[in-house]
Parts: structure tokens; sequence; C-alpha cells
């Protein structure tokens, strides 16, 4: 998994609310099982015309937003049915970091093994980062996970609060099987003591 420690990027605006996972990414793409491949997906409802075509007036179309790596997304962010090909196809498309004001459980934690960070502010900060982020060209923000925090456009900086595990392995880079990659030193060590004590299993 990719390591996520610092990124300078610029927001899109998503002011809505109840973003579901069906909407990220609709359940006719769920035959995959790879990671990738699914960011021409994403959003496609919205970013589609029946004939498809773009879709001018969705945000992600705009010029000025083609090359998000951030969203600024409405209140729980992630709802709807478990799957977590919405992740796949948000870091599929370039989107590294979304900021809200809540996410659904399981899509925050799908993030994480993704190598996506969801950050969780106020109702307030969300307004001004909002703010920030329909200034087009201009909506650049810096996020900084070692210091837990969002540096905005005119130097405002907004802190954010992150559990101490999750920050660990997205800074290291650390999937499931990363996490247990860290600890094969010790599992070779068990293997062998097993081997030595019961030779018959």
């Amino acid at each position: 998994m990719d390591k996520f420690d610092k990124l300078t990027a610029v927001a899109a605006p998503m002011p809505f609310i109840n973003i579901d996972t069906d909407m990220i990414i609709p359940k006719q793409y769920l035959k995959t099982i790879k990671r990738t491949g699914l960011g021409t997906a994403l959003f496609s409802e919205m970013r589609y015309n029946d004939d498809g075509s773009e879709n001018e007036n969705f945000v992600l179309n705009k010029p000025a937003y083609r090359n998000a790596n951030i969203l600024v997304a409405g209140d729980n962010f992630g709802c709807g049915s478990s799957r977590e090909h919405a992740p796949w196809a948000l870091k599929d498309f370039g989107i590294t970091c979304v900021i809200s004001t809540s996410f659904a459980d399981i899509f925050y934690n799908n993030c994480f093994k993704n190598g996506i960070l969801p950050i969780v502010v106020t109702p307030g900060e969300l307004d001004k980062l909002m703010d920030d982020a329909e200034r087009g060209a201009n909506a650049t923000l810096s996020i900084d996970l070692e210091t837990q925090q969002i540096h905005g456009p005119d130097g405002g900086v907004i802190k954010f609060e992150i559990d101490a595990f999750k920050k660990h392995c997205l800074l290291n880079g650390l999937d499931d099987i990363g996490l247990t990659m860290e600890k094969v030193a010790s599992i070779d060590a068990y293997e062998a003591s097993q081997s030595e004590t019961h030779p018959w299993a």
C-alpha cells in the first residue's frame, strides 16, 4: 500500500449529505475483484449523461477539478452497502483524502486499508474548507498527517484527530498483509519451535 505522509493538491467540493457507496461506485461495476480500473466509473451516474457523454455540470468534469486528489464532502460520506470497491474507485481516480463531518464506519475503516485518509472535521471547519474548495484552480489544500493539520490557501490551519494505530499504518503504507509481514520474524521463529517440539504435527 502507498504511504501517506503529506499531500498538497486541489480539493473538489461535493456539498451533499449521505453520499452512499452506490453513488460512489454503482453496483454494475462490482463484478471485478481488481483494485484498479474503477476510476473511470467513479460517481458514474452523476458524472455521465445517459448517452455516455460527460455531464459538464459535475464537479470532477470541470477543468479545475479533473485532477483533484482531495474531496470535501457533506455529512455521512460513504454510507450504504459495505462495498470495498468504493475506496478502490476513489483511489484509482486519484482521490487520496476525503474530508467530511462524519463517515460510515465500514467505509471509514476501508479507506485506511486502501491508502486513503478520511478526515473528520467540525461543521464550522467543513464550511470553511468547502469555501476554499469552491475556488476552482486555486482550491489547494495541504494535508500533513504527521502533524495532523490541514493548511488552507489563505494560511489557515485546522487540526484533526486520528487514531494512532491507523495513523501509523498510513504513514508506513501498511495494510492487513503489510502488518502481518512486519511480524514475519516472530512467525518464522514460532513455526521453527513448533517443528522442534511437535515434529509429528
